[in-house]
């Protein structure tokens, strides 16, 4: 299931198969093709789950396994830009630190929204969008794309300007070829034409304000804790439709993503009830420590971990510390199903 689990030269156990620590995650820091355009250097992108849309061959994935959606990250110094691109899949991002500039339009000229800590946006497909770490210190945000291939970037017309004044060439296969090292397009490929004018008007394009009804902010997400239920947890629609078998309504963004996303928040103490899922889940750490049990051992999730939990496989999960613990949780589908509870406790 993980291709880290293979470093350690022995048989990992099926939860450390599932485990991406924080500090475990390998950066690549030449993923793309305006990895040596001036301010975009020193970004370093994360692929946690499913091979992503990195177009260097050398970049890292931690968990190859299908889940019907790829699990990425971002970590970006101060001032660092990420340049502007679109997507074919829908393409989420959670801000675990920092504060992020996001940007529309091929030239950056459509508008921006400011995200913080704990903030959520979706990003449509086919809509220009670049971002820029505009706070003080380092920032990290997760990110979901739709789909087990997601598909290419397309670039704006800049990007690959400045990459050609670097020695890179994207070619349509989706990968990098490094002139300054020598390299040449192999037989039988082909440079991927620049975007031109025309393909960039066949885009949509949004406004800041269109865009601000995009995101879900952590003031929103706050927790009252009259509002957590008698188990002590609180999960919180974010992208998906309802489901009344839970009690649960449609998220914010519910428009048809490929995957659904709850915000889980979990008082000291509680726990829930074991029980299981026939939909990938993946438990995304923001803040606080979250026990997870399944297949008879149990780990400590912290902030910034990833856990994937196999379908059907029996799960619990609790907080046995005092202070409040929060993670994303993104599922498979878009019509989200309902856990099954076990009755038993192991």
């Amino acid at each position: 299931m993980a291709e880290a689990a293979s470093d350690t030269g022995s048989a990992a156990s099926l939860l450390e198969q599932c485990l991406v620590r924080y500090d475990k995650l390998r950066p690549c820091t030449t993923a793309f093709i305006d990895t040596r355009t001036p301010g975009s250097a020193e970004k370093e992108n994360f692929t946690i789950i499913g091979p992503g849309v990195a177009e260097n061959p050398d970049q890292y994935v931690h968990i190859s396994t299908p889940h019907g959606f790829n699990i990425g990250g971002a970590r970006q110094p101060p001032n660092c830009v990420n340049s502007q691109h679109s997507h074919e899949t829908a393409e989420v991002f959670m801000i675990q630190s920092g504060t992020w500039a996001f940007y529309l339009g091929s030239e950056c000229e459509d508008g921006r929204v400011v995200l913080h800590e704990g903030d959520v946006i979706s990003i449509p497909v086919h809509v220009f969008r670049g971002f820029e770490n505009v706070g003080e210190n380092t920032g990290f945000m997760f990110a979901v794309l739709g789909g087990d291939d997601p598909g290419h970037v397309t670039w704006a017309p800049y990007v690959f300007e400045h990459a050609a004044q670097h020695g890179l060439v994207l070619l349509e296969d989706g990968s990098l070829i490094d002139t300054t090292l020598g390299e040449t397009i192999p037989p039988g490929k082909r440079a991927m034409p620049a975007t031109t004018a025309a393909d960039v008007e066949r885009l949509r394009r949004m406004s800041g304000e269109e865009i601000a009804e995009c995101v879900v902010t952590a003031a929103e997400l706050a927790v009252d804790d009259a509002a957590v239920t008698a188990a002590g947890l609180r999960e919180t629609p974010l992208i998906g439709a309802d489901n009344p078998s839970e009690g649960i309504p449609a998220g914010k963004m519910n428009w048809p993503h490929g995957f659904h996303l709850r915000h889980i928040a979990m008082q000291g103490g509680a726990t829930t009830r074991v029980h299981s899922r026939a939909e990938p889940e993946v438990f995304l750490m923001h803040r606080g420590r979250l026990a997870i049990e399944m297949d008879g051992e149990s780990v400590i999730l912290e902030a910034g971990d990833t856990l994937t939990v196999p379908l059907d496989m029996p799960r619990r999960f609790s907080n046995e510390g005092d202070e409040r613990a929060e993670a994303w949780v993104v599922r498979g589908g878009d019509r989200p199903g309902a856990a099954v509870a076990l009755n038993r406790e192991t």
